[in-house]
């Protein structure tokens, strides 16, 4: 459209592999489930504790794909190709 000249920068991505992604999303929901432990009473008043649950899952998702990303990127750098 036009006469638009576009220019494209010559950097490289900050995170190929995607586990320092993982690690801080991870880092992130056990700090929230450590966060509103303290509030276990409050939540159970409030028919609120499925946050804390909901914490751990994400924890436990994080793990799962911390150990994916890993051997995603043990297998590219052993040159094999990548299967989902």
């Amino acid at each position: 459209m036009g006469n638009r000249t576009y220019i494209v920068a010559d950097v490289e991505p900050l995170d190929v592999d995607g586990i320092r992604t993982v690690q801080v999303g991870l880092a992130i929901w056990f700090l929230v489930f450590l966060g509103l432990l303290p509030f276990w009473s409050a939540l159970a008043d409030a028919d609120r504790t499925w946050w804390l649950w909901s914490c751990l899952a994400g924890c436990g998702l994080g793990l799962f794909g911390l150990e994916y990303c890993r051997r995603r990127k043990a297998a590219r750098s052993a040159g094999r190709p990548h299967r989902s």
